[in-house]
């Protein structure tokens, strides 16, 4: 079976699995560069040492992060096709996913994330940027919103996470104001909770939500980069400096692994063990 037969039948099986439109076409991707390299041949001509090949070959270009990508795709794919009995050897099956280093997230203070409230000046400005910051949400999570999610008495949202699993995440009084703000300024019957700015009305795009992110930091004058990520790296570290428990925040920002979740840990414990020796030193 050539490998571009064998990624449509992968593709079929992984939709029934339930994995997301985005990491499909990520895998797509990634099939279309294995057939470029390879050219489009039988899934069985290809050994351990020509995979080794084709993965080492950009490995000055790539980061470690993209070879990983590359590694996860051709051991996925691969497993299908033993399971399905297309090929009778995994010759992925030993392939290794290159180190990362640790990086340190980039957070905002809570003086910067008062700074990005103050600037807020339209209703969907003010509501986005509480929402972020509050519920610790990704934003194509947050796009995909409906104004009927939103259990305002409880100040709870139930989102629809990676791998379709839902989550519940809360949000202060401070963001349910807004969010009431911003949906009585709205003359629409869109179900979508952030809808575009301009007519006709529809369901905001995640580029259009960057977008607001964007143009609220420019009107702070923040020289920093600022994206809906920074405000979940944020959140996570201020709840570690107020004490709360490692599995709380997991929870809340819905990671499955919790060495994720342990980046934002440590690194919040490494400032405060830094400020406490310049206290007493």
């Amino acid at each position: 079976m050539i490998i571009s037969q064998a990624f449509l039948l992968y593709e079929k099986d992984k939709k029934i699995q339930g994995y997301s439109p985005k990491t499909l076409t990520a895998y797509r991707l990634q099939a279309n560069l294995l057939i470029r390299y390879f050219g489009d041949v039988d899934i069985n001509t290809i050994t351990y040492e020509k995979l080794k090949d084709y993965l080492s070959k950009d490995y000055e270009r790539l980061k470690p992060s993209s070879i990983g990508h590359r590694v996860r795709f051709l051991k996925s794919l691969y497993r299908w096709a033993l399971d399905e009995g297309y090929i009778d050897i995994n010759p992925a099956s030993k392939l290794k996913e290159p180190k990362e280093g640790s990086k340190i997230p980039k957070l905002l203070t809570r003086e910067e994330v008062e700074i990005l409230k103050s600037a807020c000046k339209k209703p969907i400005e003010h509501a986005l940027i509480r929402i972020l910051y509050a519920t610790g949400s990704r934003i194509g999570e947050i796009h995909k919103l409906n104004k009927n999610d939103i259990d305002f008495e409880n100040r709870v949202i139930v989102v629809n996470g990676k791998s379709d699993k839902e989550r519940k995440v809360f949000f202060n009084a401070e963001c349910k104001i807004w969010i009431h703000n911003y949906l009585k300024f709205r003359n629409d019957d869109c179900e979508a909770l952030f809808v575009t700015e301009r007519n006709p009305k529809r369901r905001s795009s995640i580029a259009q939500l960057r977008y607001v992110v964007k143009r609220v930091a420019k009107r702070a004058g923040m020289n920093i980069s600022v994206y809906p990520h920074r405000f979940r790296h944020s959140l996570a570290s201020h709840m570690f400096e107020k004490g709360a428990p490692l599995d709380f925040v997991q929870h809340i920002l819905g990671h499955t692994k919790s060495d994720i979740t342990k980046r934002f840990y440590i690194h919040t414990n490494t400032e405060m063990s830094r400020q406490l020796y310049d206290r007493f030193y």
